[in-house]
């Protein structure tokens, strides 16, 4: 086993008063002891500040001496804890966790923390928050600072959330501790200190949480997959949490974004040769917070499948041709699942030969919705798709 040089000391905003004895000895035997400022005032040290951007270099140089990295409460729960631990051996470092401000907050709001979302919005946009969106939801949102909590109450109000419980929580755990409870898009007119949080009792009509998401929700020009038979490709595509897709020729990217809404700590590969349609695919995936798992790739997707990292599922939506599929059946893992819809009779052809020489199943989606007919209305068709899906 390594021997211990760093301890990782999770701290309040009591500071010294609410450590453990056993943090307060690792913090007295550190040689080196890194934090925030506001950390390092707390204890009446003069440490070394984080630098901006936050990087877990300068800690990791002085391994081999004591060294103490001061965190707020429990630095494994959106904290510096796990972002250190990566690069550590086990028996490196040793963990005095405070509670979180998470546990704070449920403990003087009254909230089961079982029944709450806890988002750390501090490092991240507020778009992560939109999928968690739903009537009667509570949600804790650690922010940046004071003034994210002005641009949260905005982004409530401009989602339909306008009306939700809104309790903005500073300084949990402290002397400074203060609950202001207000209506979001009151937000602008308060000002607020670092550290704090928002606690949400959410009023509003969330997200559909069924496969096919509204068009609407998506920019495009035209060139998307319709909620119906995006909502049968979905199901054929079967999401499952931590697998990678490859979405080829992804459009506005509606079947991707779609995918990581149903499975979470999955990743996509977009790829998209049209650099006007991969920007618009990109805003989507922003707009729902998943730039952080949505990756773009504008080229053909001949050009890139192979710098990829294996995938579990592949989409094609567009373009599909003889060479892209022996080049993605080449790459594709055993296992893997592959599905391609058409629009052409090309693709049509070329699918029925594909199912030939490697089975799987076909489907032909017929659709067609009531539209004005005269005076009357009738039936308008739309264009079938020609769906080829197969595990190899």
């Amino acid at each position: 086993m390594a021997e211990v040089w760093l301890s990782i000391i999770g701290l309040n905003e009591d500071g010294l008063a609410g450590l453990s004895s056993a943090s307060r000895e690792a913090l007295e035997r550190a040689e080196i002891v890194f934090g925030a400022p506001r950390h390092l005032a707390l204890v009446g040290v003069a440490g070394r500040e984080w630098g901006v951007p936050f990087s877990v270099v300068p800690v990791l140089a002085e391994r081999g001496r004591r060294v103490a990295v001061l965190a707020s409460g429990d630095p494994f729960w959106h904290g510096a804890g796990g972002s250190l631990a990566g690069y550590l051996e086990p028996g490196e470092w040793i963990s005095y966790p405070a509670l979180s401000t998470f546990a704070l907050a449920c403990n003087c709001l009254g909230w089961r923390m079982e029944e709450v979302i806890c988002l750390g919005l501090h490092a991240a946009p507020l778009a992560r928050l939109r999928p968690a969106l739903a009537r009667g939801q509570k949600v804790i949102c650690l922010l940046r600072d004071g003034a994210a909590v002005a641009e949260l109450g905005a982004f409530l109000v401009s989602t339909g959330f306008g009306a939700s419980g809104f309790q903005v929580l500073e300084a949990m755990g402290g002397p400074r501790e203060r609950i202001v409870k207000i209506a979001p898009e009151d937000a602008v007119t308060e000002r607020f200190s670092t550290p704090v949080a928002v606690a949400l009792d959410c009023v509003g009509r969330g997200m559909p949480r069924a496969s096919g998401l509204p068009d609407d929700l998506f920019a495009h020009d035209g060139q998307i997959t319709k909620r119906a038979v995006r909502a049968l490709t979905l199901s054929t595509l079967a999401p499952r949490g931590g697998e990678i897709l490859w979405d080829l020729g992804s459009g506005s990217g509606s079947v991707s974004i779609e995918f990581l809404l149903a499975a979470p700590g999955s990743v996509a590969h977009a790829v998209e040769a049209d650099k006007t349609r991969g920007e618009r695919a990109w805003g989507n995936a922003e707009s729902f917070g998943l730039t952080h798992r949505w990756h773009l790739h504008s080229a053909k997707a001949a050009e890139v499948v192979g710098d990829l990292p294996a995938p579990d599922v592949v989409f094609v939506g567009g373009g599909a041709s003889e060479s892209m599929l022996e080049r993605v059946w080449g790459l594709l893992p055993q296992g893997a699942r592959l599905v391609v819809n058409g629009v052409t009779l090309e693709t049509e052809a070329l699918l029925y030969r594909w199912h030939g020489l490697h089975g799987g199943a076909l489907l032909r989606i017929d659709l067609a919705e009531a539209g004005p007919l005269g005076s009357k209305r009738g039936w308008e068709a739309t264009r079938p798709v020609v769906q080829w899906s197969v595990v190899k």
